[in-house]
């Protein structure tokens, strides 16, 4: 049967209907209850199909092997970037110290990373440069796996399947994030949701590049450097004290895992670098 210019629009329009409702269906958050039995929207509810099933895995050995291979990629590309900026940084180092005139672009780029590693700098000059350096460095690869299993539960953490979250960071900002159910009474954080893998790694990275908390994790590195030895993560790790609530028994926690868990890590323990 013709149905004619007429019927043939109203059909084109009931299928775009049809189809934003079967979007609707699909993308809807599905709402859970915190202790108070207020609603809360699972805000990356999405990335559950993102993320693999890790728990899913029988054999255990897999399960690892897998969980490591699903975030290597995100914490090279990060180390490939800081690389990136540590090389600049090196350069305008050297430029100083030939007295060679920086450009407008090369002051600005500085200015740019001592914002990201919310580092104070007023004059471009050796002394500053130094300090920007100890902050801009990268992160040996093993470390970030281990930490990243041990805080996600190899992968199995409701934050870490519904806000990308492998590494246990908090916000404090109301609706920043998902609420833990465990919060106690009077407590204000949440559990921080980040869009992608690649934010998740990137935001913890910087967090221990930048945050006063983790000072000495920076400073075993500086003198790693100094004495031209790898950044290797079983010396690093102790730098993590103030990661966890449980400081030392933490850092033994983590210093077992990277032992036991030596062979699905590539040798990545630690990271050799010309910069």
């Amino acid at each position: 049967m013709r149905t004619g210019r007429l019927g043939s629009s109203i059909l084109a329009m009931a299928v775009v209907i049809l189809a934003v409702l079967a979007l609707r269906v699909i993308f809807i958050p599905i709402a859970e209850q915190n202790d108070s039995g207020t609603p809360l929207v699972q805000k990356n509810r999405l990335g559950v199909n993102l993320i693999p099933d890790f728990s899913a895995f029988d054999d255990v050995s897999a399960k690892k092997q897998a969980f490591f291979d699903f975030l290597r990629p995100a914490v090279k590309k990060q180390n490939r970037i800081i690389t990136e900026e540590r090389r600049f940084l090196l350069q305008v180092q050297s430029h100083l110290k030939n007295n060679v005139v920086l450009d407008d672009a090369d002051v600005y780029r500085v200015h740019k990373l001592a914002d990201k590693y919310e580092y104070a700098i007023r004059t471009i000059d050796a002394a500053s440069l130094r300090s920007l350096l100890r902050r801009v460095d990268v992160i040996p690869e093993s470390m970030v796996l281990i930490q990243a299993a041990n805080e996600s539960g190899w992968g199995a953490s409701r934050f870490a399947k519904e806000g990308f979250n492998f590494f246990g960071q908090w916000c404090f900002k109301e609706g920043c994030g998902l609420v833990p159910q465990s919060r106690g009474q009077g407590q204000v954080h949440e559990v921080a949701v980040f869009s992608s893998v690649e934010d998740s790694v990137a935001s913890y990275m910087r967090n221990l590049n930048s945050n006063a908390a983790y000072g000495l994790f920076r400073s075993i590195r500086a003198d790693l450097r100094a004495q031209k030895e790898p950044l290797s993560a079983e010396k690093l790790v102790y730098g993590l004290v103030n990661y966890s609530e449980r400081q030392d028994a933490y850092i033994d926690e983590l210093l077992d895992m990277l032992r036991h868990n030596q062979q699905y890590l590539d040798d990545n323990n630690a990271v050799s670098s010309a910069v």
